[in-house]
């Protein structure tokens, strides 16, 4: 379970960057450069989801929970947002369900 929350986690990552570099390009100024690095990222989210062990649907139910906790990370962290009680509160419960997701895999 360790090794699927870490992927799940990378494949996280790397959507956000690959949606955070042309949100710099277009709403920041930044290089359009930067979209070559967003569509590698983007490539690599795609691969990393096909390496997880469950039928499609399981995965991306799962995979909510996780992208929930890492978007408000990466709010805290990259973008310097004070998170709420709210906010853990939520990630919280939509990581717990991702847990109880994964738990069941090869159960149903």
């Amino acid at each position: 379970m360790i090794k699927t929350t870490l992927l799940f986690f990378l494949t996280a990552l790397a959507e956000i960057l690959g949606c955070f570099l042309p949100w710099l390009w277009l709403k920041k100024g930044a290089s359009a450069w930067l979209l070559l690095p967003a569509a590698a990222s983007l490539a690599l989210f795609v691969w990393l989801l096909t390496l997880h062990p469950a039928a499609s649907g399981r995965v991306y139910a799962a995979y909510g929970g996780v992208y929930v906790l890492t978007a408000l990370l990466w709010l805290r962290v990259v973008d310097g947002v004070k998170l709420s009680a709210w906010d853990w509160a939520g990630a919280f419960i939509a990581f717990s369900g991702m847990l109880i997701i994964v738990l069941g895999w090869g159960k149903a």
